[in-house]
Formats: structure tokens, C-alpha cells, sequence
């Protein structure tokens, strides 16, 4: 098993070089038998020794051996080789004529590199992709993926022209907002599905109709959230903190939240961080549950509110209080744990890492065996957002073709939920938006909505 993982770890290194062409794409995997040769392994597929070393850069390592049960990686033959290979005759040593099979065709166009953290995060999503093609194989979905390393300062124009780009049948990026136009015209004219995985600017998903966009806007969250707050704490007395904090954009929720508020006729209060206790308390209702709404993300005025809130309750042991929050807060999760479920915590996500979930820990683990290394420390964990994307999609694609939608909820994912709404007669936006609450028992559930 070792040297399947370190197989696929070569594959990775195959596909993320650092030149933006750089793009490999391979065949099949071979399991190696007692007494085969490099010689005869290379002849069985039409290969050179030379193709076969290029395809897997683990056997330029000193005192590399062949050995039974290694798997290495078959490419392509090169149409030099091709054309070398005997018109007729037999050959006992050649493969047998392959039955056509469907094939899903997958390319990659994000920042794949270890220059800075957009590459190292991009690196780990792929990592994640691959990780979900190795389980989709499994299930006899046969893929084949080619990666293109699209930097910042790339000219998304020479990578769609390069050879195979056209040829696949969904795109995963890219990352930055100045190459979407491009690569969405192009993904348009040679009816290729585009999946955007990540945040972007721009209305492309509104003018064609072949884009996924997995994140929404900030607009179309909030309003969602909104939604969702008002139709979940409309019994609540809503009291709503400014932080003064004049770099926040949280503003633009609690402006929203406000205005549907007072559309609705439900009262709230607002009150300031820096207010003195008795006028802190004022904003409060004794007959009714409170719920509280922070200005800021910031994790500094967060713990100046549970200082707040902790002198509150002393004074006033029967008010009742939640807390509404940001997704930045799932951060501080394991700072504030005592305090989220102290509080009733509710907060807004497109996303839930529980690193306590057997599912979860089984991918911790095999991502270490095929990487030798653990996943960086960020929220979401990247590799498994690629993974969650890889699985939804390639299989959706691979199963319904142009017809997939992404309309069914993913009940399966590992962190990043999605179902899909169309946006007029445009693409598809996820609408996979959920409350992860932090219950009053120490326990932890999520609201999808």
C-alpha cells in the first residue's frame, strides 16, 4: 500500500510543476509482478524506458527497485512512439485492444504551486481531487485529469489554448476573479461545465449557463442568513452590539438585518461594547429569550462580549441569551468552546470541519499515508473541500452528463454541503448555507437550509 500513496504522491508532483503549461496525464496504474522488467513493462504498453521513467520520478531515486506488487504509472505513448510500434503481426507483449469505455475528462487550472499560501491552499484542494478520483475509481468511475498551474499573473488565454484543454469535459477553477471571463467564454464555446470553487466578483454565473458556483456572494449570503435569522428568532428580542470596530464589514449584515426587522414589526436594541454594565443590561428583555448580534467578527471584541454578557448573567441569572454569529468564528471554536455552548451559539456556514467524525479522522489518515503530512490549520481544510468537491461533482457529471444540475442536497459530504439553485437562465449557484449550533447540553448540530 506504501507505494500506491507514494505513487500518487509522484502523480502530484507530475502535475503541479512550476511552469503554467505544465500539464500530465496518464492512462492507467500498473501493479507490478514477480520477475517483470521495466524493459517489458514499458514494451507491454508501446512505451520507452525513458516514458516510463519521466512518468514516475521516484525511480531516478538511488537505489530505486522494482518490486512485485508496486504500482506505477502508465502514461500515454508519444506518437513518435506510436508510430514506431509494428503495423502487424503479433505481439505477445503488446496490450489488448481496449474496450471503449466512458471517460470523464477533468482539468484542474488553479494556482498549484508552493510560492505563496493561494498555491499552498490550491495544492492541498488538488491533493483533496485526487484523493476523491482514487475512491471514484473505486466505484468504476474512470477519470482522467490534467492539471494546469494558473498563478496570479497568468494569462488564462495561453492555458486554454494549450493541447487537451478543450478536450475535457468539466473545469474545477480558476481562483482569481481577472480569469473567469476568459475561461468562462471558453468553457461556453466548447460546452465544457466550469466549477468555480471558490469566491470570486462578477455576474458570469448569471450569463452561462455551463458555471457552478459553489460560493455565493456576500450579498446573497446575507440574505439568505437574514432570512433564515428571522424565520428561526422571530420570538426572540434581538440586541445588537456595536463593537466599534471602523474596519469591519459586518456592518452591511446588521444594516439588512435591521431593515427586514423593522419590516417584519419585531423590536430589537442596540447597545455598545464600551456602554457602562447598567446601560449594557438595559438592552435586554427579562420576558423574552435574547439573542445577540455582534458588528464585528473580530476575536478580540468577541471575548470582550463574553466578559459582557458573563457580568450580565451574574447580575441577572434568568435572562435568557444566544449568540448569533460569523463563520470566522468556527476559528476560535476551540478557544470558546466552554463559552459557544455556554451561550447557545449559532453560526452561519457553508461549511462544518468536526474533527471528532470517524469519517473525518479516516481522511486525516489517508490523506497522511498519500502526502506524508498533515493538513495545514486552516477553516475549511482545503483538501477535503476538493475532496467534497471532487466527489459531488465528477460523480454527478459522470452519471448525468450535461443534464446534472446539482438540485439534490449532498448528503455525503465531509464538510462542504452544496445543492444547487439556477440562477434566471443563467448557471447554477449553491445555496448549501447551514447553522452550526453549539447547543446549551455540549452538544453540536447543523441546520441545513
Amino acid at each position: 500500500m506504501k507505494y500506491f500513496f507514494r505513487c500518487v504522491l509522484a502523480l502530484f508532483i507530475l502535475c503541479v510543476g512550476v511552469e503554467v503549461q505544465a500539464q500530465k496525464q496518464w492512462q492507467k496504474m500498473h501493479k507490478v509482478k514477480r520477475q517483470e522488467t521495466l524493459f517489458g513493462i514499458a514494451k507491454k504498453y508501446n512505451l520507452t524506458i525513458n516514458e516510463l521513467v519521466k512518468a514516475n520520478p521516484d525511480m531516478n531515486t538511488p537505489g530505486y527497485e522494482l518490486k512485485k506488487g508496486d504500482y506505477i504509472f502508465i502514461p500515454y505513448p508519444s506518437e513518435k512512439t506510436q508510430s514506431a510500434a509494428p503495423k502487424s503481426g503479433k505481439n505477445v507483449n503488446a496490450p489488448t485492444k481496449a474496450v471503449a469505455t466512458k471517460v470523464l475528462n477533468v482539468g484542474v487550472m488553479l494556482p498549484l504551486h508552493n510560492d505563496d499560501g493561494d498555491g499552498k491552499r490550491m495544492v492541498e484542494y488538488y491533493r483533496g481531487l485526487l484523493m476523491a478520483c482514487d475512491r471514484l475509481k473505486k466505484d468504476g468511475i474512470s477519470i482522467n485529469m490534467r492539471a494546469w498551474n494558473v498563478p496570479q499573473d497568468a494569462d488564462i488565454a495561453d492555458v486554454v489554448a494549450k493541447e487537451g484543454a478543450a478536450r475535457c469535459d468539466v473545469i474545477f477553477g480558476p481562483l482569481y476573479t481577472k480569469q473567469v471571463g476568459v475561461l468562462s467564454d471558453f468553457a461556453r464555446k466548447n460546452n465544457i461545465k466550469l466549477v468555480i470553487p471558490f469566491s470570486i466578483s462578477g455576474n458570469d454565473v448569471v450569463l452561462n449557463p455551463n458555471i457552478f458556483q459553489v460560493y455565493q456572494s456576500a450579498e446573497t449570503a446575507n440574505t439568505e442568513i437574514i432570512n433564515q435569522f428571522i424565520s428561526r428568532f422571530s420570538s426572540y428580542h434581538v440586541v445588537i452590539i456595536d463593537c466599534n470596530d471602523r474596519t469591519s464589514d459586518k456592518g452591511l449584515f446588521t444594516f439588512g438585518l435591521r431593515k427586514k426587522l423593522e419590516e417584519r414589526g419585531i423590536a430589537y436594541n442596540i447597545t455598545n461594547l464600551n456602554s457602562s454594565d447598567m446601560m449594557f443590561a438595559k438592552a435586554f428583555s427579562f420576558s423574552k429569550p435574547n439573542v445577540v448580534i455582534l458588528n464585528t467578527g473580530r476575536s478580540p471584541e468577541l471575548n470582550m462580549t463574553f466578559n459582557k454578557l458573563n457580568t450580565l448573567k451574574t447580575e441577572h441569572p434568568d435572562y435568557v441569551i444566544s449568540l448569533f454569529g460569523y463563520t470566522e468564528w468556527m476559528m476560535y471554536a476551540k478557544y470558546n468552546l466552554d463559552k459557544f455552548f455556554a451561550y447557545d451559539t449559532y453560526i452561519p456556514a457553508y461549511f462544518y470541519y468536526n474533527p471528532l467524525s470517524a469519517q473525518t479522522k479516516a481522511f486525516e489518515t489517508d490523506y497522511r499515508k498519500w502526502f506524508k503530512s498533515d493538513m495545514m490549520d486552516y477553516m475549511p481544510r482545503f483538501a477535503i473541500t476538493g475532496y467534497d468537491h471532487g466527489m459531488y461533482f465528477l460523480r454527478g457529471f459522470y452519471n448525468q452528463g450535461k443534464n446534472f444540475t446539482g438540485a439534490d442536497r449532498d448528503k455525503n459530504a465531509l464538510q462542504t454541503q452544496m445543492y444547487f439553485r439556477r440562477v434566471g437562465n443563467g448557471g447554477w449557484q449553491n445555496h448549501g448555507y447551514m447553522f452550526v449550533h453549539y447547543n446549551r447540553n455540549r452538544s453540536i448540530s447543523t441546520i441545513n437550509f
